[in-house]
């Protein structure tokens, strides 16, 4: 593979086991002249165990913006860049699209370099549905995280999302509330030594006690739907009885408010029962 100063390189690096690099990842950081990180501290650990040495520059979202004219000059300038970020696969709720923006109005080419992730990893041994929708981070307060989860609740994917230690339990007394009926995956310190699966239903899951470390993967699974539970005869008899006193509209929003069945089988019903009384 030829590494060039014309690209941008968006390098996956490991989440926890450093094994888990790619040979293609470490030609191109080899390659690289300039290596972009969020954590200069934390990124020189990766490269020295592979005994790399090359320029870190730190780029984080604090300072996305004030980076950008310095990063097009080093590409001006005929250098090669790699972008990558603490761990996993970059701009996945990290730092970047700014960056990659800016590259692709210059005509840059943002080259992906795949590897690990903690979304997909997690993902694959959740045994959910693999259509799912990965959020991110959660908002931080009451009133924005329910107005997100009440969004969330009605969408029939799995979902993915990113979460500190200290707001597990903060997350979970809302999920119990909007994911009712669903199951939950946490996933903690994926790859590492202290690896760690907690599987549970929500509506059964206790609040977590012990102190957990790194940042967690929590997946919901899809809505688990029980089939459609259709008693027409006790749909007739409630029909009846409402038509008797309130409209043909109002009695099948009356009957839904308890019944969880088809508007439209309700509707039908309903008509049916109110041709009759009047034949």
């Amino acid at each position: 593979m030829q590494v060039t100063s014309k690209n941008l390189y968006i390098v996956s690096t490991p989440i926890g086991n450093l094994d888990d690099i790619t040979l293609r990842a470490l030609e191109v950081l080899k390659k690289s002249d300039i290596i972009l990180c969020e954590d200069t501290r934390r990124s020189i650990k990766l490269l020295n165990h592979f005994k790399i040495k090359k320029k870190l520059v730190s780029y984080h979202k604090f300072n996305e913006k004030k980076q950008m004219t310095s990063i097009i000059k080093y590409f001006n300038d005929g250098k090669i860049l790699s972008l990558i970020s603490d761990a996993g696969t970059p701009l996945l709720s990290d730092p970047g699209k700014i960056l990659v923006k800016e590259c692709l109005n210059n005509s840059i080419k943002v080259i992906p370099v795949p590897g690990v992730s903690s979304i997909t990893a997690a993902m694959s041994v959740s045994g959910f549905e693999d259509k799912f929708l990965f959020y991110g981070f959660l908002p931080k307060t009451i009133n924005e995280l329910e107005k997100v989860l009440n969004s969330l609740s009605k969408m029939n994917y799995t979902l993915i999302f990113f979460a500190p230690p200290n707001k597990l339990n903060f997350y979970l007394n809302s999920f119990k509330k909007y994911f009712s009926g669903r199951n939950i995956l946490i996933a903690k310190e994926i790859t590492k030594i202290h690896e760690a699966f907690l599987r549970e239903e929500i509506d059964k899951i206790k609040m977590i006690t012990n102190s957990l470390k790194g940042e967690l993967t929590i997946i919901v699974s899809e809505q688990n739907l029980k089939p459609e539970v259709f008693d027409e005869k006790k749909i007739v008899n409630k029909a009846k009885k409402y038509l008797n006193k309130y409209s043909l509209k109002d009695s099948v929003n009356m009957i839904l408010e308890t019944e969880k069945v088809s508007r439209k089988k309700v509707y039908n019903l309903c008509l049916k029962v109110k041709n009759e009384k009047t034949n």
